[in-house]
């Protein structure tokens, strides 16, 4: 059975392996853990002791939130988890006037049923970093 966490405090405890599945250098497990503590919100489906699935935020606290990953493991994908996670997520930004997401075109559809509108958006990657960078 799938719960549903935003205590950081369970992290640590977690199997976190598995994500980023198509990342050509992805953040290694550690580093995962390290970007959900660092997140100033965080929900995430656990099965036992399994990280099945993650969306993290990070604001200024005041007026705007920003929704940098959202990942659900390939196998708990179309079980509703994702909907679910960016449902609590919402809420647990509902005070905020602005909640951002950039999104591969394929995934709009998905933000759009859950009352996120197209807008545009300029990004910067630097893919040397995809794996992250940790001072």
């Amino acid at each position: 059975m799938v719960r549903y966490s935003n205590k950081k405090e369970v992290i640590h405890d977690l199997d976190v392996s598995g994500f980023f599945e198509g990342w050509p250098n992805h953040p290694d497990d550690e580093t995962l853990k390290k970007i959900l503590c660092n997140s100033q919100f965080i929900q995430m489906a656990i099965v036992d002791v399994k990280l099945v699935g993650f969306i993290n935020a990070i604001s200024d606290l005041i007026l705007t939130a920003y929704i940098p990953l959202l990942e659900v493991l390939p196998e708990y994908q179309g079980q509703g988890i994702g909907q679910k996670l960016v449902t609590k997520m919402k809420e647990q930004l509902q005070n905020f006037y602005m909640i951002d997401i950039c999104c591969d075109q394929d995934i709009i559809s998905f933000y759009e049923k859950l009352s996120f509108n197209q807008g545009y958006s300029m990004s910067l990657r630097n893919y040397q970093n995809q794996a992250g960078f940790i001072k």
